[in-house]
């Protein structure tokens, strides 16, 4: 295992920083969490041609065919830019656009690369759980066609999506629904979130009428698309709770050695280099938890859902602590409205609940270390 970025690598870190601190500096992004959609066609477009709209998806559905493991060194900048909009959404449904088996993602796919269009995941209902089990929304038949009632809460971007996959049941188990955005009986209402960057939405669907091919997965096959497109999305998600947790730290670091108090830099109090030292070896640690998930996933390793959610968990609370402590060290001045540092603690706070909290995904890896053991025994008679 090579336990270093690859050269090639290392220039696209390079590329997508330069890009994005030039693209999308901070000021855009408060200009951005202004809007209602906090949506930017113009950077979105300029993203598509980096190649970053695809670059987890296979080359021959319009993607540049690299791995997770690029996807989380770009993902890792946008954490460090605080990049507004639907990127985290877009990798999500593109992915579970990719992992399913019907033909309808050769067709959709290409535009999505491109940012021709943009497509959200409907997930989430009235008792929101991350777990494909709470899934309690139905999509019936009526004739030829299907018949689609109910309401998905927290759907991030759907007001900026023409596609949202809506993942519903029927007596075969999970189904995952293409609907168009703007099919009649589709409505989108904005919900307050605590992320002003990455605006959420409720959906509903009031007799949504759809034809039989709007089907894009059921079963197993759509509870294995769904799991594969999940694990990639919450890798993207802690590379940018990493990156979020080094722009912290550099911020921090960099204030705490000019900032004088009682006659000399706050930066030379022990108590203040400590915390500093412990937010360096949260985001090491972190970023090495989320590195390892990304090569599981990249190579397909059985261990790739465990380490998954042990990123997940890690993370979460990492960039919690983290970020706690990068306003301890700018004192009142990291409370103010002026000051970006609330603009990154709130994206923190955003994403520790994003695909699950720390106490989920511990309770995942627990669930994925005890069932095969259970079954053992259970074979074992």
């Amino acid at each position: 295992m090579e336990f270093d970025l690859s050269s090639t690598q290392k220039m696209m870190q390079q590329a997508a920083r330069t890009f994005l601190t030039k693209e999308c500096p901070t000021q855009r992004v408060r200009e951005l969490m202004a809007t209602d959609h906090a949506f930017d066609s113009r950077l979105w477009s300029a993203m598509a041609e980096q190649g970053w709209l695809g670059v987890a998806i296979d080359e021959g559905q319009g993607g540049l065919g690299l791995s997770a493991l690029e996807l989380a060194v770009i993902a890792e900048e946008m954490g460090r830019a605080c990049l507004p909009g639907p990127f985290i959404t877009h990798v999500w449904a593109s992915s579970l656009l990719a992992a399913a088996p019907q033909a309808m993602s050769a067709k959709s796919l290409p535009q999505l690369c491109a940012g021709e269009r943009r497509a959200a995941v409907a997930l989430l209902e009235k008792d929101p759980s991350w777990s494909s089990a709470a899934v309690q929304m139905q999509v019936a038949r009526d004739g030829g066609q299907l018949l689609l009632d109910g309401v998905k809460r927290l759907v991030s971007d759907a007001a900026t999506s023409d596609l949202l996959l809506c993942v519903t049941r029927d007596e075969s188990g999970l189904v995952v629904l293409c609907v168009d955005a703007k099919a009649p009986g589709v409505s989108i209402r904005p919900t307050p979130g605590i992320d002003e960057t990455r605006k959420l939405y409720e959906v509903s669907f009031a007799g949504v009428k759809l034809p039989a091919d709007a089907v894009l997965c059921r079963g197993a096959a759509a509870e294995q698309a769904l799991a594969r497109a999940t694990q990639l999305a919450t890798v993207a998600v802690c590379a940018e709770l990493v990156g979020l947790m080094a722009w912290a730290l550099e911020t921090s670091v960099e204030y705490v050695k000019t900032r004088q108090q009682f006659g000399r830099t706050v930066g030379s109090f022990q108590a203040v280099q400590q915390l500093c030292v412990d937010s360096l070896l949260l985001l090491e640690s972190a970023r090495s938890a989320t590195y390892f998930a990304a090569w599981a996933v990249a190579n397909s390793d059985p261990a790739a859902a465990a380490a998954v959610s042990a990123a997940k968990a890690y993370a979460s609370d990492a960039a919690r602590e983290a970020l706690n402590r990068a306003i301890q060290s700018h004192g009142g001045i990291g409370f103010t409205w002026e000051h970006d540092l609330h603009l990154y603690y709130k994206r923190a706070k955003s994403n520790e609940i994003l695909f699950g909290d720390a106490t989920f995904h511990r309770e995942e890896v627990a669930r994925l270390a005890i069932d095969p053991q259970r079954q053992a025994l259970a074979s074992a008679g």
